[in-house]
């Protein structure tokens, strides 16, 4: 196995050579079997080992064995423990996602802390085998059918190509030891279950089944990117960027065939999920939204606008008289005038002494009102926003100038009545909207 691997690394992984490598280290046959590999093919190479206290001695032992093969190998070894089942609880998942998110975010953190290049996991065929199986049970697209890929960002997977089998057999050739996890005898977890179960079963209607799939994996893995390059193609041609949003018209996408194949693949990297909503939304009354965890799709007209959604932060800048600080988010210019023009949507005149400086930028909040220029009597801002047809993402977007706790103007919308200038005024200060 030891030649092959080492074609594998200089013929498709020749990046790694000469880089800082980080092994994920479980102490599990496998990690361990690509941990002497590395050696072997004098790879620069720390292990890094999870204790996540989950089996008592047994991680404690674990633990123990990292530290001695690192000892003998002659290479550093970090190790961190993890309260997983605490971790968990807290943020109610399972014990084993969990654990997959404690360990990749403590890599993360030696990728930057120490300065390594790359992390590798001891990923194989099998388990590729394995995921698939998972992914086509729980339904899934091309993407999910593709098995686990070699390479993820920092994230390399080198022994892809080979089987359990063969790590197995090259750890009995040269009398490599290693840890066994009790737990992975155990079938109460799905991808135990299939590995004792459904994969023996199928190996043995076909010998050569795990071969098989690892070319069809190929096939698929191609199709995929074929795929995706028609889509990066569809996007260019539908999606309009105008700032922070994207613009589609939908007279387009009902031309696309087959649409709900299309919705997926244009939309899925944004984090929708439900297709009915997403598809009724097409022909659904203007104004209509659906949302994902991280973006919101309004229908406006003909059109649908894509937009991340702003979990934003209560922000306040202070305004003075000379103006709004470099940071702010809109900048306002304010000048001593002495008559009074017209005001427009983007400037106002106000009398000064009226207000109390600094005045505040700050975000709209839930209750807020104000006495709109011209009108007698207050009017809160949901209000004014549902009469000025504003869509939510506007919404998040609109900044209120406020005098104490009184909005002042709307901003780049609608001055208050309460800080008009009137024939008993002595001093004019004029806004402007630059930005």
């Amino acid at each position: 196995m030891f030649p092959q691997f080492k074609n594998h690394i200089n013929n498709n992984l020749a990046f790694l050579n000469g880089k800082k490598l980080l092994v994920a280290f479980s102490g599990g046959l496998d990690s361990v079997v690509l941990a002497h590999l590395c050696v072997g093919n004098k790879m620069e190479i720390a292990l890094a080992h999870c204790n996540f206290n989950l089996r008592g001695e047994e991680s404690d032992g674990d633990e123990d064995f990292v530290r001695q093969l690192g000892s003998k190998l002659g290479i550093s070894v970090f190790v961190e423990h993890f309260e997983t089942k605490q971790f968990a609880e807290d943020q109610r998942v399972s014990v084993q996602m969990a654990a997959r998110e404690l360990r990749y975010q403590w890599f993360e953190e030696l990728l930057k802390i120490e300065g390594f290049d790359f992390v590798l996991t001891a990923h194989h065929a099998d388990d590729s085998l394995e995921t698939f199986i998972i992914n086509l049970s729980r339904g899934t697209g091309i993407e999910g059918l593709s098995g686990i890929p070699e390479v993820n960002g920092n994230l390399v997977r080198p022994l892809l190509e080979f089987s359990r089998e063969e790590i197995l057999a090259y750890a009995d050739a040269n009398e490599i030891k290693w840890r066994e996890d009790s737990s992975n005898a155990e079938n109460k977890y799905l991808r135990n279950k299939i590995r004792h179960e459904i994969v023996p079963k199928l190996k043995e209607l076909h010998p050569s089944m795990l071969q098989n799939f690892q070319n069809t994996q190929k096939h698929l893995q191609q199709t995929d990117a074929l795929a995706t390059n028609h889509l990066l193609e569809v996007k260019h041609k539908l999606f309009q960027y105008e700032e922070d949003q994207i613009k589609i018209k939908i007279g387009d996408l009902l031309e696309l065939k087959p649409l709900d194949a299309y919705l997926y693949g244009l939309l899925n990297p944004y984090g929708f999920t439900e297709w009915n909503d997403v598809k009724h939304l097409l022909h659904a009354m203007s104004g209509k939204q659906v949302f994902s965890k991280t973006h919101g799709l309004l229908k406006n007209r003909d059109v649908l606008i894509l937009s991340k959604l702003n979990n934003r932060v209560q922000q306040e800048f202070p305004v003075y008289l000379d103006g709004t600080p470099a940071e702010s988010p809109v900048t306002l210019k304010l000048e001593p005038v002495r008559s009074m023009q017209n005001p427009e949507k983007k400037t106002i005149f106000l009398d000064k002494e009226k207000l109390n400086f600094p005045l505040v930028l700050r975000n709209w909040e839930k209750g807020d009102y104000f006495y709109p220029f011209g009108m007698k009597g207050k009017k809160k801002l949901s209000k004014f926003f549902k009469d000025e047809k504003l869509d939510l993402i506007s919404k998040e977007k609109q900044w209120l100038l406020c005098s104490n706790d009184e909005i002042v103007w709307v901003v780049g919308k609608r001055a208050d009545e309460r800080f008009k200038v009137e024939d008993s005024t002595q001093e004019i200060i004029k806004i402007t909207q630059l930005t």
